[in-house]
């Protein structure tokens, strides 16, 4: 096993308290093995890639993932308060993320797999189904020192089971938004006094969701799409009668009506758009109540975009649970939601995932969330490691600029690699069996191996 330098290990041991003391030097191997090993990220891949293929007690490896005692929540208690002391300036706004994705599955004895909708392959008049697990997955946006937007770390992730398969596994049903739900109420419990920004996309658009968020000593503002027919209302005005009050005031236009009418007044706005360029966009914002029969309404600022010069731009409506918040900003969240998905991209290439090989459930529950959790711990090694400048794959026909997730977990490989072991080695021309040339390419193909 690689000599881990002690900037890892400070790191790491971050963790130590949430296992024993076996079961964490186990942890520390299979984590080391994820990292180095190419291809498939199961637990024999990790034990040969650090030389433990010819052990007899393999089997010790695998417990860690189905049968060993340690929570996958503290785990991510930790490894968020760790993000943030690490990337996250005292007193700063915690940006959080919230996305689903699912995890392709087959095999008879997966018991939660189902057929859910692909969103890769689906259209608006074509919907194609997928056999696998969905799994919803909580990211904390945060800065780094060696590109220029912002990168989605995860820090928790659960499996939202279909409605056939919790019945079958008499498992309690909750739907993505309730587990969107008691997500942020562990975030809110973990962090009480920081404020908190939760931005999801339109599934996770429901009146429950915006309460659960306003219900808090210190609310938390949630950012979403907002549906074209969604109900809207006046606040109610003084009420001086006997009997109940009003809850609602007048109807108000729907924000495709806002969207349609001609006096509506539109305003320009320059916003940073993906790909480090900028777009100009007409935006029709307002205060309104949002209701729906059976529930209670709740406030919300409401944003209608528009470009009338880009006809590949499609108008959408958006809303906030903080009315108090500006247009622009709640733009800007909106537009930085789309680091998730660089996130679940980057976790397909480069760390394997959809490779696992475990079939029980408890192992199920935990693999995949340590393997977005190991997403994170590669990039706050790398910032550990290289605090200002990340080395990235350079060619003389392919100056990169900006370093990606595959320029860090290659920093990270090769430190691993070129560690303590090989620091009394002769660097003499003379006395090298192997032309540095030829090493440095072993190595680069060692660490760039998705």
């Amino acid at each position: 096993m690689p000599t881990l330098s002690p900037e890892i290990i400070q790191l790491v041991s971050t963790f130590s308290i949430a296992f024993t003391v076996p079961t964490f030097r186990k942890a520390v191997t299979l984590l080391c093995g994820t990292i180095l090993a190419p291809g498939r990220r199961t637990v024999a891949a990790a034990l040969r890639v650090v030389g433990l293929a010819a052990d007899q007690h393999f089997t010790n490896y695998h417990r860690v993932l189905n049968r060993d005692r340690w929570l996958p929540w503290i785990l991510s208690q930790l490894l968020l308060a760790l993000i943030i002391r690490l990337c996250i300036d005292a007193g700063s706004p915690l940006i959080l993320l919230i996305d689903e994705t699912i995890e392709r599955r087959r095999g008879d004895k997966i018991e939660y797999k189902s057929w859910f909708r692909d969103p890769v392959r689906s259209t608006g008049r074509y919907l194609d189904a997928v056999l696998g697990i969905r799994w919803v997955c909580l990211c904390i946006l945060v800065p780094v020192p060696w590109s220029p937007r912002p990168w989605a770390l995860p820090f928790m992730s659960v499996p939202a089971l279909s409605k056939a398969t919790s019945a079958k596994l008499n498992k309690r049903q909750r739907t993505l938004v309730e587990w969107a739900a008691l997500m942020i109420s562990k975030v809110r419990r973990w962090q009480p006094d920081r404020e908190l920004i939760l931005v999801g996309d339109g599934t996770y658009a429901a009146l429950s969701l915006i309460r659960c968020c306003q219900s808090f000593d210190q609310p938390v503002t949630f950012v979403s799409r907002l549906r074209w027919d969604a109900t809207l209302h006046d606040f109610p005005e003084q009420h001086s009668q006997h009997g109940p009050k009003p809850k609602k005031g007048n109807r108000q236009p729907n924000p495709d009506a806002h969207l349609k009418d001609s006096r509506t007044h539109w305003q320009a706005l320059t916003l940073p758009w993906y790909a480090g360029r900028e777009k100009v966009v007409e935006f029709a914002t307002g205060i309104s109540l949002w209701a729906k029969r059976g529930e209670a309404p709740v406030p919300i600022r409401w944003v209608v975009v528009r470009c009338p010069h880009d006809t590949h731009f499609k108008p959408e409506a958006f809303f906030c649970s903080d009315a108090s918040r500006s247009a622009d900003q709640i733009l800007m969240w909106v537009i930085a939601r789309w680091n998730i998905e660089v996130t679940f991209e980057e976790l397909r290439t480069h760390l394997g995932f959809e490779t696992q090989r475990q079939w029980s459930k408890r192992a199920i529950e935990r693999t995949t969330p340590c393997l977005f959790g190991i997403f994170s711990m590669v990039v706050l090694m790398a910032k550990v490691l290289y605090p200002q400048t990340l080395p990235v794959r350079t060619a003389s026909w392919y100056p990169k600029q900006e370093a990606s997730f595959s320029d860090a977990l290659a920093a990270v490989r090769y430190h691993l690699w070129n560690g303590p072991d090989y620091s009394m080695s002769s660097r003499l021309p003379d006395m090298l069996l192997i032309h540095p040339n030829t090493v440095y390419s072993l190595l680069e193909v060692a660490c760039y191996s998705a």
